[in-house]
């Protein structure tokens, strides 16, 4: 009975920072999968959502600090945008140099500290454990303040990417040449485009600090390799053309990289070996298409070795 409780336990945990995290899944899905730039912003622009909207709830406004955080990561996307439409600058390398930038500003958020403590700090996740207060529901508030969020980023995403902004953004990532030939602006669609993205990075990074009830400088590290293996993840469990399905399966790619982390956590491994497990959950990710297209080919050559 323990030991199902406990399965139980860290099942739900991982469902739930599985989809806070798919929040930063669907932001890369809108800006690699249909814009194709890779953001490499995204580990700060998660921290500055974090951070923004840890100091609003502090303040007093914790409802206040979702808008609030998703504005700050709207501005994180435009400066990123400019930096590649306007200045000149590679999208790697401008993702790199806003990434980098993004560490002062957060810290410069966060008072000049390190680490904000928001134990006795009403959020979100409180608000709605008082809304469910004394139904079957009221242990699974965090549960379903995440799966709100989620279902209203998927949700605007289908819908999104169906209006004529939405088509140009696809198209942009598709063939930007063809765009600028049918009379669409690719530097505005490509502005759009990342200032969306970044806005659902930032709500993720603001909904995991005020549900572990802290922020760090760091909590956004490696979100960017750990939300791409997601996506990458998801594109071969739910691999169809509709944008719906592909947004589910984003999400999907999310809870199941959250779920495997937590199966290495349970073998009493090592705090230091943890950025290890993601590298190679990341490559058998990004390597396992790859591999499978290839396995047909390899076979052959076995058996042609062995029939020598």
């Amino acid at each position: 009975m323990a030991f199902f409780e406990t399965v139980l336990g860290l099942s739900q945990t991982a469902l739930e920072l599985g989809l806070i995290s798919a929040l930063t899944v669907l932001a890369l899905f809108l800006s690699y999968s249909m814009l194709n730039v890779c953001d490499l912003s995204t580990d700060g622009c998660f921290t500055l959502g974090a951070a923004v909207g840890a100091v609003v709830a502090l303040s007093g406004h914790p409802l206040l600090s979702i808008p609030a955080a998703m504005l700050a990561g709207m501005l994180s996307g435009l400066i990123t945008a400019f930096l590649q439409t306007r200045m000149g600058i590679n999208s790697l390398l401008a993702g790199i140099i806003v990434n980098t930038a993004l560490y002062s500003v957060n810290i410069a958020v966060m008072g000049n500290a390190s680490l904000l403590n928001m134990n006795k700090v009403e959020t979100v996740f409180t608000k709605m454990q008082a809304v469910l207060s004394g139904t079957f529901l009221s242990g699974q508030y965090k549960l379903i303040v995440a799966l709100i969020a989620v279902a209203f980023t998927v949700l605007f995403l289908s819908l999104f990417l169906k209006t004529r902004l939405g088509l140009a953004i696809r198209a942009t990532g598709n063939n930007p040449d063809m765009v600028r030939s049918s009379s669409i602006n690719p530097i505005f669609t490509t502005t759009v485009g990342l200032c969306v993205a970044n806005a659902f990075t930032a709500l993720s990074g603001c909904l995991l600090a005020q549900s572990q009830k802290s922020v760090s400088i760091d909590i956004g590290q490696g979100m960017v390799t750990i939300a791409l293996a997601s996506l990458l993840m998801g594109t071969v469990l739910l691999n169809r053309r509709s944008v719906p399905l592909q947004a589910v399966g984003a999400v999907l790619g999310a809870i199941l990289f959250r779920i495997v982390y937590t199966i290495a956590l349970r073998f009493d491994m090592p705090a230091s070996m943890l950025k290890l497990v993601s590298s190679v959950i990341v490559i058998v990710a990004i390597s396992g298409p790859y591999l499978k297209q290839k396995m047909p080919t390899i076979l052959r050559r076995i058996k042609t070795k062995e029939g020598k």
